[in-house]
């Protein structure tokens, strides 16, 4: 199945379209969905360590726009937003 990751905020550093596009094979929950994304990080900015601190510290939404906790479960082809935290001054 094809998840989409849209990227907002920091995030958007991850890839210059906007999105990254990952083929899994099988029901996947956030929590492990997380680790699939730090994977890409690995292999693409070599362990950015801000990147992947920003995947520990985001919030991921739903199609429905719903924040989804790390127990749900991608069972289908869809869209996933990665909402990392804002700074404020």
């Amino acid at each position: 199945m094809k998840i989409v990751l849209e990227l907002f905020g920091a995030s958007r550093d991850f890839n210059e379209k906007g999105f990254i596009d990952f083929e899994i094979q099988k029901p996947i929950s956030i929590e492990e969905f997380r680790k699939t994304i730090n994977g890409y990080l690995n292999e693409k900015f070599q362990g950015n360590e801000s990147f992947l601190q920003t995947v520990k510290n985001s919030a991921f939404c739903s199609e429905e726009n719903e924040i989804i906790s790390d127990n749900y479960k991608i069972t289908k082809s869809q869209k996933i937003s990665i909402i990392p935290p804002i700074g404020g001054g």
